[in-house]
Order: C-alpha cells, then sequence, then structure tokens
C-alpha cells in the first residue's frame, strides 16, 4: 500500500482494492507508522484511491467535521459503458435495501431515502467513456447507481448492470482537498487505467 503523505496528525494512502477501508487498511498504517490510525470516511472493498487517515482524536474530531461541513470535496474517475452527457450535476432519491446490499434511485420520499447529487465531466468519450466526478454527497454506492440509472454502468460493476468480464468495478478516489491548520490540503492520484 502506497502512503503518500503522512506527518503527526495525518496519513494518507492509496487504498487497493481488495482491502477493507475501516479496518485492514487502518491495521496496515499503523504497522508501517505506529501509533493510532482513524478512519474518517469510507471507500468500498471493491474501490481503490486516495483516503486520509487522521492519527490523533483531535486531528479525527477536525477532519470529522470538515466531512459534516461539507469542505471534504472528494473527486473520482470512473470507466463507464455508453457515452454520457460532456458535463452533469445529478440529484437523484436514492434507497438502500440492507437486506440486498443495494442502491436504487425511486422516485418519491419516503423513509430511508436520502438526496444523492454529483457532477462530473466526461474526458473521453467512445463505448467506455471515462469520467471525472465530483461528489457533493457521500452516499453508499452513490456513483455506480446514479450512472447505471442512467445506462451508463460503471465498468466491471455487475451489481450495477455491466455485463463486461472484469473483476472489479472501474472506479477510484483520485483526489481528496479539504482545509487543515488554515490552508487548503490536496492529494490526486491516477490508476493506470485513467491515464
Amino acid at each position: 500500500m502506497d502512503i503518500i503523505y503522512s506527518d503527526c496528525d495525518l496519513a494518507v494512502c492509496i487504498k487497493p482494492v481488495g482491502l477493507d477501508s475501516e479496518s485492514e487498511v487502518p491495521n496496515t498504517l499503523k504497522d508501517a507508522l505506529g501509533g493510532e490510525i482513524f478512519p474518517i470516511h469510507r471507500l468500498d472493498k471493491n474501490v481503490g484511491g486516495v483516503m486520509v487517515y487522521a492519527r490523533t482524536k483531535q486531528a479525527a474530531a477536525a477532519l470529522s467535521k470538515a466531512v459534516q461541513d461539507g469542505q471534504m470535496v472528494k473527486e473520482y474517475v470512473a470507466m463507464v459503458h455508453g457515452t454520457p452527457p460532456e458535463t452533469g450535476d445529478w440529484t437523484d432519491l436514492i434507497f438502500k435495501d440492507s437486506s440486498k446490499n443495494k442502491v436504487f434511485v425511486v422516485k418519491k420520499e419516503r423513509k430511508g431515502v436520502k438526496k444523492a447529487r454529483l457532477e462530473f465531466k466526461t474526458l473521453s468519450a467512445g463505448n467506455e467513456s471515462l469520467v471525472r466526478i465530483r461528489l457533493h454527497t457521500g452516499r453508499s454506492h452513490q456513483i455506480r447507481v446514479q450512472f447505471s440509472s442512467r445506462s451508463f454502468p460503471l465498468v466491471g460493476d455487475h451489481k450495477y448492470g455491466s455485463r463486461d468480464d472484469r473483476k472489479e468495478p472501474m472506479l477510484f478516489s483520485c483526489c481528496i482537498t479539504f482545509p487543515w491548520k488554515g490552508e487548503s490540503k490536496r492529494f490526486e492520484a491516477l490508476p493506470d487505467w485513467a491515464n
């Protein structure tokens, strides 16, 4: 696992596909850096990318507040089937069926339904298109279900409509920006398939 930045407060790494972001990644960081590691946000096990962890309780509180206040900006790259519009700003109502661990776009507000918003730009278009996405809300499977509901399932995402033979969704957390001690911190990386 690549650790791209660390100091006494923060550890920033590139989470590999297949590691759990709330237990396995913190344990790996503890082994490498020592001390405590506090998860601030999560990524699905089958998704890789840039993640930030706190190394003190004070840093965890400050980063958690940034997340709650919408000041932690998370961007992703994804490979999707089909050709989405050049740009988009999508807001949907989504519902998570916990028994199936699956999320659905729904038409009406009801108990358990949440708003999900993202913006995107198409970087290269074709049968498979590369998109860069900025999340405004951090809902479970949000990117996957919002693109799938418009007939642009993520390549490799068999849960949400992809029929190819790739093993995992082609989705990667490529950039995290957040305020820290009076300045803006930004960490960015791209997977091989997005270069």
